[in-house]
């Protein structure tokens, strides 16, 4: 696939999450037909190309080299090459190393090609039962819980779905995390090993998801993507408490001022309990 002087080009192409065949014929020919595969763990690619018959050469680009490891492949697309970025699982740059290569070569007029496919974030909302009209993404949840607690906070107010990543080793910690800051009655979905053997999916109150993931140490094992309701339409439910302590402050000293106080205090939005307060 190389392009005899001119510039070559990158392809983002996505690769299967779990099982192994789900992965798109462009994507298989594209894999085949290029000069080098960048691969997050060339180990693990190696497996999932072998599958395919696919046999190109393979280089790591990972979090520990991408800084490096960019620039050179930088330098290999200007002499002509095409290469293909791939991730472990799924769709590279979705918490996954390629950012900062994709970027170099952008900007250096390089042509960067989408070969679109499998994706956990997507393929967890499809499942959730939960609304996937408007949803943010937060990746990867701060491994600290001092920063974990922070920034699950910041999120407490927002409306629309969340969704989360997560690990093994930190998946009953974090869902303990988000039952506190968001209520034990804001809608979840836990989706397990999607696309693999032991694929589950726990839906209901976040109360319920906590307690059955505590209480079978089977659902603390593998990949793990959290769809979290949004906060829903009013500061009613989204935070009670702060509502009524400004409630409780607003004979007193208005509700301008009633509603900024309990906003500070409880680290939630103003505007959202100060309209609560005038409805």
């Amino acid at each position: 696939m190389s392009s005899n002087g001119s510039t070559g080009r990158l392809f983002v192409v996505a690769t299967p999450i779990g099982n192994l065949d789900d992965i798109t014929l462009r994507a298989l020919r594209v894999l085949s037909a290029a000069d080098l595969i960048a691969a997050e763990d060339t180990r693990h690619s190696r497996v999932l190309l072998a599958h395919h018959g696919v046999d190109r050469p393979l280089l790591a680009l990972h979090e520990h080299n991408e800084e490096q490891q960019s620039q050179r492949l930088l330098e290999r697309l200007q002499a002509g090459e095409s290469i293909a970025l791939i991730s472990d699982a799924g769709t590279p740059l979705l918490s996954d190393p390629g950012y900062r290569l994709v970027t170099l070569a952008a900007a250096a007029g390089v042509e960067v090609v989408t070969v679109p496919g499998p994706s956990a974030l997507t393929a967890a909302l499809s499942i959730s039962g939960l609304p996937t009209d408007r949803f943010v993404f937060e990746g990867f949840l701060p491994a600290r819980r001092g920063a974990r607690v922070k920034a699950l906070a910041a999120l407490r107010s927002e409306p629309r779905t969340l969704v989360f990543f997560e690990s093994s080793h930190r998946i009953a910690d974090s869902l303990a995390d988000l039952r506190e800051a968001f209520g034990g009655e804001r809608q979840a979905a836990l989706c397990r090993e999607m696309t693999k053997q032991f694929e589950t999916v726990l839906r209901g109150p976040l109360e319920s998801v906590v307690e059955r993931v505590t209480a079978d140490a089977n659902q603390r094992r593998g990949e793990f993507v959290v769809v979290v309701a949004g906060c829903g339409d009013g500061a009613e439910e989204a935070f009670p408490e702060a509502l009524r302590l400004a409630r409780e402050l607003q004979p007193l000293i208005g509700a301008s001022q009633a509603a900024r106080t309990a906003a500070r205090l409880m680290d939630v939005s103003r505007r959202a309990i100060y309209d609560a307060l005038a409805e």
